[in-house]
């Protein structure tokens, strides 16, 4: 194996979605939320010989000379990455460089991929290092794939050199994989297995201290699809050793990251994750409808008043953001009204209302064969109006009924209204610095112009700003959560079109 092999590794491009959250970043003059964390994971598994460069397209254009000059390409990507993914494979096989492709689409659909010269598929700690020995010998195989759980104890830190942070909103870093939960639409489970296995703490105090050394301040996502997962251990290890931390280095950070509902049964668990940073977490809160959750298997969330629940999240310092589905076989009528109600009164200012979809590998995917409902493959899109199976109820009316929630939780008059609960009832950590940085300004000032006087309903965000500068706390996350209106509101914009094509096709049919 050549010593000096050079790898270009690239981050294909993701669509103006719920998450991009392009329009916001425009406000803060950033040009995508994550870096590729997959990726500057996987360069710092390759040899240190290796000449290494990555690309990430949401941040940088592709050119051709950057494909000539590797000697393989590595491209991740997921379902919502799949035509920018269509156009790179296009590209390096025109000027005849090899490709190596992993990562959840390559995984869940390397059938689709038979032009890939290489796939790593599954997690890369256990098959990158077996494509690496093959390279070494010069008999590469065209498919690594193993059953086998990795050790993530063996899990090197991102390779943080490789890109420019200032290019991002936020930073990422995980701590486990895996999820104890079993819900019949999540491929989580699939892809990563039940058991849940975590980094050690020492690992991730390395890795918080390196995000530090390179200087970045600001937010940090921990990507773990259910965060809580090994819950004594967080609260033994793991939150202690990051309290100490950031009081040591005068809390450079603040996390957020995803944790199942039950995170409300344990107020020490709650407690200690305030202490050590975490203002936020993304919670699969999906139905008011306790027929549907149990339909879905999510048990986890049944038989609770969920607006309570989120209430006292709120109330230890931590903002739920949620998800939330329509299209459950037992979603009935009044399901659209009932999930209004949810949203606002529970101050869940970041909903993100989806419409059902079943993943290849799914509980759901497989009883919808069995159905012979199955339609087409899922776009992972949350939020295109798209499904990929036939639902129960009648599609005009689930789509007006879909449309009626979106249309209500993303108007200026309930949006306001809904941070206004939020912080009514949020409680502040002692820890955290009133801070205002250039960009913390010129989101202020950009957000009076765009929301304060182009935007219709300008009158809500006007008196939001006044009710909130009687306690200058909360002003910040004021204006942040105002600013994510505006893409929300962009979303919905094109959905419209988008609805009205889907409505004609199943009229036609």
């Amino acid at each position: 194996m050549p010593n000096k092999l050079k790898i270009l590794l690239v981050n294909p491009e993701v669509p103006n979605t719920f998450w991009s959250l392009k329009s916001a970043l425009k406000f803060i003059s950033k040009k995508a939320i994550l870096p590729p964390l997959g990726l500057l994971t996987v360069a710092a598994m390759l040899p240190e010989s290796f000449d290494k460069k990555l690309i990430d397209m949401n941040v940088t254009a592709l050119q051709d000379r950057d494909i000539k000059w590797a000697d393989y390409v590595f491209i991740t990507g997921m379902a919502i990455q799949k035509k920018s993914v269509a156009q790179i494979i296009e590209r390096c096989k025109k000027l005849n460089v090899k490709i190596v492709a992993g990562g959840p689409l390559f995984t869940g659909f390397s059938e689709d991929y038979p032009n890939i010269d290489h796939l790593i598929l599954h997690e890369a700690e256990i098959t990158l290092p077996a494509f690496l020995s093959d390279l070494e010998k010069g008999c590469l195989k065209p498919v690594y794939a193993t059953h086998e759980k990795p050790d993530l104890k063996i899990t090197p830190i991102p390779q943080w050199d490789l890109i420019n942070m200032k290019k991002y909103a936020v930073m990422c870093i995980q701590y486990s994989r895996g999820c104890p939960f079993n819900c019949d639409f999540c491929d989580i489970t699939a892809l990563l297995g039940h058991k849940v296995r975590t980094k050690t703490t020492s690992q991730i105090i390395d890795e918080l201290e390196n995000l530090y050394v390179h200087k970045w301040r600001g937010d940090v996502f921990f990507v773990d699809d259910n965060f809580i997962g090994k819950r004594q251990q967080l609260k033994n290890e793991l939150l202690p050793a990051i309290i100490n931390w950031m009081d040591k280095r005068k809390h450079p950070f603040s996390f957020n990251t995803q944790t199942s509902i039950d995170l409300v049964d344990d107020e020490e668990l709650m407690t200690l994750m305030a202490r050590a940073g975490f203002n936020s977490a993304f919670i699969g809160i999906e139905s008011p409808n306790e027929l549907s959750l149990a339909e879905c298997n999510k048990m986890q969330n049944t038989g609770r008043d969920i607006v309570a629940a989120v209430k006292k999240i709120q109330r230890f310092g931590i903002q739920v953001q949620a998800g939330f589905i329509l299209g459950f076989d037992n979603d009935k009528p009044g399901v659209f009204d009932k999930l209004i109600s949810l949203i606002q009164d529970s101050g869940v200012v970041t909903a993100m209302v989806g419409l059902l979809n079943a993943p290849p590998g799914t509980k759901l995917y497989k009883k919808l064969m069995s159905e012979n409902r199955l339609t087409t493959q899922a776009t992972g899109d949350n939020m295109d109006c798209t499904m990929n199976f036939i639902p129960r109820m009648d599609i005009h009316e689930l789509l007006g009924g879909y449309l009626k929630v979106l249309n209500t939780i993303y108007s200026q008059k309930y949006y306001c209204k809904r941070i206004k609960t939020f912080l009514k009832n949020y409680r502040f950590s002692d820890k955290a610095k009133l801070r205002f940085s250039y960009c913390d300004i010129k989101a202020f000032f950009g957000s009076m112009w765009r929301i304060g006087i182009i935007e219709k309903g300008k009158l809500h965000y006007w008196m939001l700003m006044l009710w909130s500068l009687k306690n200058p706390r909360r002003l910040p996350i004021a204006v942040r959560l105002s600013i994510y209106g505006v893409h929300f509101r962009k979303m919905l914009k094109n959905i419209y079109p988008q609805m009205k094509e889907i409505a004609a096709n199943s009229t036609n049919e």
